[in-house]
């Protein structure tokens, strides 16, 4: 069973209802392990050792966040600019990451219709983590398509608890899959997730 590790990032999680909902669902899943960066390092001095050991020990990267503003919290950028080091991550004898999937769990007040070139947004969620798919090319990895809970101050307690669900099952399935070309077609991983659930109804 594949290990992973989900690099959270939300600035004022204390008032996020969704991601207080998404992280209290992964309760117990002993594979994944939570690595809160702005609880460990409140004034962005990252320990580049400590994160390449983290993730060396795992196989499947996961950034989530909040979208704010079209990209992701700060510290996200820090950590990309410290830790994927050229040599390391990258360039020459940088293979330490070849091989390892990666995707983004997202959180939105924007709806999926809203997120597209038809709607207020403009640019479908793909688009706007263009920057971050380069790197992770760059680093030789797997990109995988984000999972994403978007309209988030609409949706009601059930639903969060459904998206919960949703995710947990989704990492549960990525640990034990090796079928990541498949799941790289769809647009959302939202939508391979539903699928998955589908079939396993009786």
């Amino acid at each position: 069973m594949k290990k992973i590790l989900i690099l959270f990032a939300h600035p004022r999680y204390e008032k996020s209802r969704a991601n207080r909902a998404l992280l209290r669902g992964l309760t117990g899943l002993e594979n994944v392990t939570v690595h809160d960066l702005y609880e460990e390092y409140p004034q962005f001095d990252i320990d580049v050792p400590r994160e390449q050991k983290l993730l060396r020990a795992h196989d499947i990267i996961v950034w989530h966040y909040p979208l704010y503003l079209y990209g992701p919290p700060a510290i996200i950028k820090q950590w990309m600019d410290l830790v994927l080091e050229h040599g390391w991550a990258h360039g020459e004898g940088g293979n330490h990451l070849a091989g390892k999937a990666v995707f983004n769990v997202i959180t939105s007040g924007g709806t999926r219709t809203s997120f597209s070139h038809d709607g207020f947004n403009r640019y479908p969620l793909e688009e706007l983590l263009r920057p971050l798919e380069q790197a992770t090319r760059l680093c030789r990895m797997l990109w995988l398509p984000p999972f994403a809970v978007q309209g988030t101050y609409r949706l009601s307690d059930a639903l969060l608890a459904d998206y919960a669900g949703r995710y947990r099952r989704l990492l549960t399935a990525l640990a034990e899959t090796y079928d990541f070309e498949g799941i790289k077609k769809v647009e959302l991983l939202n939508d391979w997730v539903a699928d998955l659930i589908r079939k396993e109804q009786p």
